[in-house]
């Protein structure tokens, strides 16, 4: 891991825009690193609840299912936060749509960007993915000892070579203009610490303002899982943010998979 030169990342512009009590308070940010995900579930150095690791570029950044996540050096934002406390009141499946739910919160406030939110983890604009999320864990026994939600965001990237199963595009694209990832990093974690409050508070705000942002509602869609596919049509989300699909044999409850529109 190495040190990075403070040029490319302001911080003192950053602190000047964090508006949290915990997330983001531990700030740790380094030139390069295999994955910030696999950084903050292993070290034993960065133990701060609500540690956020910033890396400008990541040899071995991914996705869910593994898949390779690519990120041109200083022109996105990659990191990591750390989740170590109460975690037994955490429902981590909704950690992952609150998560998605503070970036397009971020991209609307500052850019007017129209957001729409893809079961689970991804951000799209214009059905394009500008942000990917990864959440993982580790356990002491049978308790969790740590929560890790990585985020990939395109920001001032315009090209992106190679194949995707969803054409990404990125803030500059859409915004027309190179934005600051200061400003941006800082608001994502302001809406990150409101959302995991009222997680807690009152759930289903937060499942109804990622409802609104969810085109797929109400659409046919294929959801496939380990080479398998299920259609039916996108009824809803759960208080636990399982998908319910509507088949005709009835509804039922889908956990995991790579959703379309068919």
């Amino acid at each position: 891991m190495k040190t990075i030169d403070k040029k490319s990342f302001n911080h003192e512009d950053f602190y000047l825009k964090l508006d949290t009590d915990v997330i983001g308070r531990n700030f740790v940010e380094v030139d390069e690193i295999d994955s910030t995900n696999a950084f903050l579930l292993k070290t034993n150095d960065y133990n701060q609840n609500g540690t956020v690791i910033l890396a400008d570029y990541q040899t071995a950044g991914r996705g869910r299912r593994e898949r390779e996540w690519i990120s041109a050096k200083e022109l996105n934002l990659t990191f990591s936060v750390l989740l170590n406390n109460n975690l037994d009141k955490v429902n981590v499946n909704l950690l992952i749509l609150g998560s998605a739910l503070a970036v397009a919160q971020a991209l609307e406030n500052l850019y007017q960007l129209n957001v729409e939110l893809k079961w689970p983890n991804d951000v799209l604009v214009k059905r394009k993915k500008i942000c990917g999320i990864l959440l993982e864990s580790s356990a002491k026994g049978s308790k969790l000892d740590k929560l890790v939600i990585g985020f990939g965001i395109n920001v001032n990237q315009v090209n992106f070579p190679g194949k995707y199963n969803i054409t990404p595009t990125s803030v500059k694209s859409e915004f027309k203009s190179t934005v600051e990832r200061e400003r941006l990093l800082a608001e994502i974690l302001n809406n990150l610490e409101a959302i995991f409050i009222e997680l807690v508070k009152t759930p289903e705000k937060v499942l109804d303002a990622w409802r609104d942002r969810c085109k797929m509602l109400g659409e046919k869609i294929k959801i496939e899982d380990d080479g398998k596919a299920r259609f039916g049509i996108f009824d809803n989300i759960d208080q636990n943010g399982f998908i319910l699909l509507k088949t005709p044999e009835g509804r039922e409850k889908v956990h995991i998979g790579d959703v379309s529109i068919r």
